[in-house]
Parts: structure tokens; sequence; C-alpha cells
């Protein structure tokens, strides 16, 4: 744990450095809805843009107005000031509208060779399935000619496997968190997650091996209540050792920089881009897909109830549209299943929070009977 700690919230990372010094490429990425696999096909290190709470969006404000999202405000800033040089090129996605300003103006100054728009249909529906499945075999041909990559099924389906031996472990991880006593504390499972997304899958797998052994007879014991935390994007290490710093325990979570990048990634066909298609699309446990807030709210109970949690906190950012909206029926519905809720609406990377939330959270911990 002390490798992650040290790289975990580090942009150009020990692994990165080596790689690129190697001749190797890169290609950054935001969003959960993107099939690494295919850009690991070829050959690719797939990297997942991250702020790590950087605070300061100057540069990032004059291209992205101040009501968008300053996590995304925060990622355009350390891309227009240099810190994401090493890049190779950016694959944008439909996420929601502030990534896409992210993107689109981080291009629009920056003007990487390679930049690809990897479009992600809004319903899960078998004409969508065929658009994604259209759209993925525009990614793949994309990268492959600009890169000089030959991008074969083989190529695909063993990626595949990697990864599903990564989520298999991950879910092991998770376990070991869940468990009571707990082995690991929810700060250290997200500096697992942003370092695995700066990795190679095959490295990511050796990484973890070395975690749940380190961690197998490990215990976690001052803490005064067991909680879930969901919401919007956050990388923010920081952000969950504050909150389990008050006696709180982040005992699961329903982020995308957690549970809700690997935990159901399920397909059945033979065919490789439609079985990508059905594993990213098929389970994308975010708001910003519509009519299917039933099957989010019910992994999310179903998590909380496996993890045997005592309230939940819901977080999003400050001007966080889909979530913050997402966030009231959320409250309403875990409550009603028993769960008492904090909804915490934050400002990305604000050490001035810091405080307001600790606060918080410690009286939600007295209302809890904590």
């Amino acid at each position: 744990m002390r490798t992650l700690q040290c790289q975990s919230t580090d942009l150009y990372t020990e692994y990165v450095r080596d790689w690129k010094e190697k001749g190797g490429r890169v290609l950054g990425y935001a969003c959960v809805a993107t099939p690494v696999e295919l850009i690991e096909a070829a050959g690719i290190l797939p990297y997942r843009i991250k702020a790590f709470g950087h605070p300061d969006t100057e540069l990032g404000d004059a291209y992205l107005a101040r009501f968008n999202c300053r996590f995304c405000r925060s990622c355009l800033q350390l891309g227009l000031e240099g810190s994401y040089d090493f890049l190779d090129g950016l694959v944008e996605t439909n996420g929601c509208d502030h990534l896409r300003g992210m993107f689109e103006n981080w291009q629009y100054v920056k003007k990487y060779d390679f930049f690809h728009y990897l479009k992600v249909p809004h319903f899960l529906r078998d004409d969508s399935l065929e658009y994604f499945v259209e759209e993925l075999a525009l990614m793949r041909d994309a990268i492959a000619s600009y890169f000089g990559a030959e991008i074969t099924d083989e190529k695909i389906m063993r990626a595949v496997d990697v990864y599903d031996e990564v989520n298999g472990k991950l879910k092991k991880l998770y376990a070991l968190r869940e468990k009571v006593p707990p082995a690991v504390t929810g700060a250290e499972v997200m500096q697992v997650i942003c370092t695995g997304s700066s990795m190679m899958g095959e490295d990511f797998s050796t990484l973890l091996d070395e975690v749940l052994v380190e961690k197998a007879g490990a215990a976690v014991t001052d803490y005064k209540a067991r909680l879930i935390i969901m919401g919007s994007a956050t990388d923010e290490v920081d952000l969950i050792e504050d909150i389990e710093s008050t006696g709180a325990f982040i005992a699961a979570d329903a982020l995308c920089f957690g549970s809700r990048a690997f935990w159901k990634r399920e397909g059945e066909s033979g065919d490789p881009l439609r079985l990508l298609a059905e594993r990213y699309l098929g389970h994308l446990f975010c708001p910003r897909m519509f009519n299917d807030y039933e099957r989010r709210r019910d992994y999310i109970l179903e998590t909380a109830r496996r993890a045997g949690v005592d309230g939940a906190i819901v977080t999003y950012n400050k001007f966080c549209d889909l979530h913050g909206v997402e966030a009231v029926s959320q409250r309403m519905d875990l409550e009603a299943a028993g769960i008492p809720v904090l909804v915490l609406e934050k400002d990305y990377g604000s050490k001035a929070d810091t405080g307001r939330i600790k606060t918080r959270v410690q009286a939600f911990l007295e209302r809890l009977g904590k």
C-alpha cells in the first residue's frame, strides 16, 4: 500500500513515465463507458483522466464557464497547463455536457493529432445496442489507422479476459472492505482504483495480487459507523480520508471511480465488439442513462445491504445536474428502505470545504446514534 499511497495522487506516475520512456503510447479517456479493452488490444495504455482535487481552474475557467462542474474544469486546467502533455491523444465521450465541454475546449487549444469522439447512447434498447456496436467499430478503426496497430478479434478477447481477472480481484478487495471487521479502508480502495486506472490490465492485476496478500490478515476496528458513498465523479482520495477521519467507515461505494466502473461487466455475444457493447452499455449505472433509474436504485440497495451499512452519503459536485437531480430520488428511496441518508453537495477540490464536510458527517453520525 505504500507504493499506492505515493502514486495514487500523481498524474504522471513512475509507471506511466517508464511506459513512455520505452516508447509506449498513452490514450486519455474520462468516462467509464469507454471500452479500455479496445485501447489495450492496440498495445496502447488507456489512461483515465483525473484531477486529484486540483484547486486552480484559472485557465480552465477561461474556456469553460464557472457554472460547469469543477471536476471537469480542473481536468481542463491540467490539460491546458501541460500536465497531460504525455498523452498521445484523447477519446471523448458524451458522458455529460460538462465533460464534452472539457474535452472539446482541451482539443481546441492543444490540437492532438488523435482525437476520437465515441458516441454513447442514452438508452438501453436493441437499436441503441446496435448503434453502439457501430461506434465501437469506428473507434477500433480510428485507433488502428492512426497508430498503425492491428486490432484483431483475438487481441480484443485477450484484453477482455485480462479485465475479467482484474474485475474479479477488485471484487475480492471490496469483499475485504465489506467484511466485519474490514481489512481495508475506503481511502485505500480509492487509491487502488485511481492507481489502476493508469496501468495496463495485466500489470494492474499483478498489483492487486500484492494488495490482496498484504491485506488478507489486516483489521480496521476504530470506526463508529459503516457507510456507503455514491454520487458524481470524484477521484478525491482526500475526501474519503476526511470522511473516515470523523469515525465513519466507507464500507461500500457506488462511484464511477469505484464499483460502478467494474461490478457488472456481463455479456453473451461471441462477437468481440458486440460483447463490449453489451458489457458497457448494458451495465452503465449512471444517471446519464434515461429510463433506467430503478436498475441503478436496486444496484445501490443491493450493495448497501451486502455491506451491512448504517447509513449512506449521497455526494455530488456543485453544478452536476445529473447527480444533483438524482440525489433527491436516491435519498427518498434509501430512507424508505430504512437507510438514513446525508446529501452532501460539495465544490470539487476545495480545501475550504473540508471543515464543513467533516462537521456534516459528524452530525450525521450523531443522527445515527454513533
